[in-house]
């Protein structure tokens, strides 16, 4: 049974024996969780308000597993438990997607972004050592979008990879590792950062490597127990004092 979270953060940073974790030339970071933990509510009342003025249902997303899913995953659970049929779920989508946009953007200055510890050091470490840093989040573009500008993160990334059209977050981390080398050349390596065995299992799946940090919802132990290629209590691990 995985310890708890408070317990499991003092254990030992893990990085793969022979694993450079600052060797590549493209860093891909998932946002929740990862660059930062959203303290409001505007992104979670965008799904319930959408969904309620458009269709009449008044579906919470409170039994609906969120952390690693996609925005779309996340409206598709909660209609199909609604009872709406295929179909019509799949029409009804890109309605529901606009709207929630549009509402998120309306509510923009109400967003309460609290950062990750340690990342501004790790996005500026890696930026001045001539990274490419990448956002490839679940969320809708300008739902992603408006979180990291509102963090005053957006600026060290250069593209993203979405969760619309695409639907699950191995398409996201296909199309964003596609973005990456289009950009950089085939040959770059591409690494993720992310804080979910989501993340764990979408990198694998394409083949990269993935960093994981233990500042989400999931216990350093559980994300180790997948076996990524480096695990750390928080990005702060990647960097020790006076690191430059």
């Amino acid at each position: 049974m995985p310890v708890s979270k408070a317990l499991s953060a003092k254990l030992p940073p893990f990085i793969r024996p022979g694993f450079q974790w600052d060797a590549a030339g493209c860093y891909l970071f998932d946002i929740d969780g990862t660059l930062l933990n959203s303290r409001d509510a505007v992104h979670y009342h965008a799904f319930r308000h959408a969904i309620r003025d458009l269709y009449g249902i008044d579906a919470s997303i409170d039994c609906v597993p969120v952390h690693g899913n996609t925005d779309p995953g996340i409206l598709r659970a909660v209609l199909q438990r609604a009872g709406m049929e295929e179909q019509k779920i799949i029409a009804s989508l890109p309605a529901i997607v606009k709207k929630m946009c549009a509402e998120v953007e309306t509510n923009r200055e109400k967003l309460k972004p609290e950062l990750c510890p340690g990342i501004p050091d790790l996005l500026v470490y890696l930026q001045q050592h001539g990274k490419v840093l990448g956002a490839a989040s679940g969320n809708l573009e300008p739902v992603a979008w408006a979180k990291l500008g509102k963090a005053g993160l957006k600026g060290f990334f250069t593209f993203g990879s979405f969760s619309w059209p695409r639907e699950t977050r191995l398409e996201i981390f296909q199309h964003a590792v596609e973005l990456a080398r289009s950009r950089l050349g085939p040959g770059t390596s591409v690494y993720v950062v992310g804080d979910t065995p989501s993340d764990i299992e979408a990198a694998r799946a394409v083949g990269i490597p993935v960093i994981t940090l233990a500042t989400g919802i999931f216990a350093f132990d559980e994300l180790l127990a997948l076996k990524p290629d480096a695990c750390l209590n928080t990005a702060a691990d990647l960097l020790p004092s006076g690191r430059t």
